[in-house]
């Protein structure tokens, strides 16, 4: 892989977090990630469909009128969005009915509807495709995350398992309930974005 598809494909999942540093799709990540396994599915499904799209937006892109360009891509990323949602009704029923309308409104998420114009427009399919992997990896981590310790800390279980012992709880252990609630995974995100910021100087420099 050449140096600058390495760089588009990498370069979103710290230095550009979509995330936490172009604060974009913060919203889903409020909303999806108290608990580990739909945060893990939301963020497979961001993946395909930004993958998807910036392949698709990229091989139309000579032929697609400016005018309509938006509608266009609303088009081919709501046709993909149709067939993650079935794909996952068929295999994943209950964390289908968990992400709810959370699946449908990857429509109208930023990370997306960004790349298609930023980048898919603009260069060839196979770039493309690094560049929404990419981001939709960024995107994930931090959803991931997210998920992990807010479950953890709030239910005291990963993937609906407890992994707490019963030991700590008789020791007087309890389950934060703050966690699950969406204020709290805001706190988190926001705790990333420090840490982040706190250890990369050129971030630093860009406030």
């Amino acid at each position: 892989m050449s140096p600058k598809n390495k760089f588009v494909l990498f370069n979103p999942l710290a230095k550009n977090n979509p995330i936490t540093v172009q604060m974009l799709g913060v919203c889903s990540a409020l909303a999806v990630t108290s608990k580990l396994e739909p945060s893990i599915v939301m963020s497979i499904s961001v993946i395909a469909v930004l993958g998807l799209s910036n392949v698709v937006i990229s091989l139309l892109r000579n032929t697609i009128p400016g005018r309509i360009r938006i509608i266009v891509q609303l088009v081919v990323v709501a046709a993909l969005v149709t067939i993650v949602n079935e794909v996952l009704k068929a295999f994943a029923y209950d964390v289908s009915k968990q992400l709810s309308v959370f699946i449908g409104l990857i429509i109208t998420n930023c990370i997306v509807m960004g790349r298609l114009e930023a980048f898919a427009l603009g260069n060839k399919p196979w770039p493309a495709f690094l560049d929404g992997v990419g981001n939709g990896l960024g995107y994930g981590i931090i959803l991931v995350i997210v998920g992990f310790f807010r479950e953890l800390l709030g239910s005291g279980t990963l993937f609906g398992f407890q992994v707490i012992p019963d030991k700590f709880y008789e020791w007087g252990y309890e389950n934060n309930g703050l966690m699950i609630l969406p204020p709290m995974a805001l706190i988190v995100v926001a705790c990333i974005i420090w840490v982040q910021r706190s250890r990369d100087k050129e971030l630093q420099e860009k406030n």
